[in-house]
């Protein structure tokens, strides 16, 4: 479980804490180091690096050939670039990293949320989160690039957040860390279930 103090330090600050860690818990091992490497539906097998340095290698040899995803969110490195030379030894920072990634998934719990509607329910706020999940995963959400998208704004996501959680004091308004179970952050299979959060669930089907 990550500290609280170091959310606060570094991780987007429109995102609730519970939200944070059943993110960087279903997405990454936690590994500040960690690259994966996938070719179409393969993922290429790679060296684990015990240095920065090393991370930043491995990155930059596969980015423009392969989708690379780093450090402790497993964030995007190959977004946007065609050559690994440009990638920024940050990326393995702990802290940048967690900036990084938290504020890219807070724009996609935007992107889905602004999709359920701005009037949705607050019960609709797990599959809110499951699907922004999913679509970290996969890169897409409903046909669109996530990653590449315009950012709807609007804070409603984050704000329902809140509010649920401050009517609903006696249960989590959103899964703990250990009720999120990592998985293969470049499957499009990979999901979380939160189908249990709330006792009013809601029968909004999940794509």
């Amino acid at each position: 479980m990550l500290e609280a103090a170091f959310i606060e330090k570094c991780a987007d600050p429109s995102l609730d804490l519970n939200v944070v860690e059943a993110f960087v818990r279903a997405v990454g091992n936690g590994d500040p180091l960690a690259v994966t490497v996938k070719v179409g539906q393969k993922k290429i097998l790679v060296e684990k690096a015990e240095t920065p340095e090393q991370a930043l290698a491995i990155a930059r040899r596969y980015v423009g050939h392969a989708i690379v995803r780093v450090g402790m969110t497993s964030y995007p490195a190959h977004l946007g670039i065609e050559s690994g030379t440009v990638l920024s030894p940050t990326l393995f920072n702990a802290c940048e990293n967690l900036r990084m990634g938290t504020a890219m998934f807070a724009k996609i719990m935007r992107i889905v949320a602004a999709w359920y509607g701005r009037n949705a329910s607050d019960e609709a706020l797990p599959y809110v989160l499951s699907d922004s999940l999913h679509a970290w995963g996969s890169g897409e959400f409903e046909g669109k690039d996530v990653f590449q998208a315009e950012d709807p704004g609007g804070l409603a996501a984050e704000r329902a957040v809140r509010s649920q959680d401050s009517r609903n004091s006696d249960q989590p308004s959103l899964p703990s860390v250990d009720e999120a179970q990592p998985g293969d952050i470049t499957s499009a299979d990979m999901r979380i279930d939160l189908s249990g959060i709330g006792s009013n669930a809601p029968t909004v089907p999940v794509r």
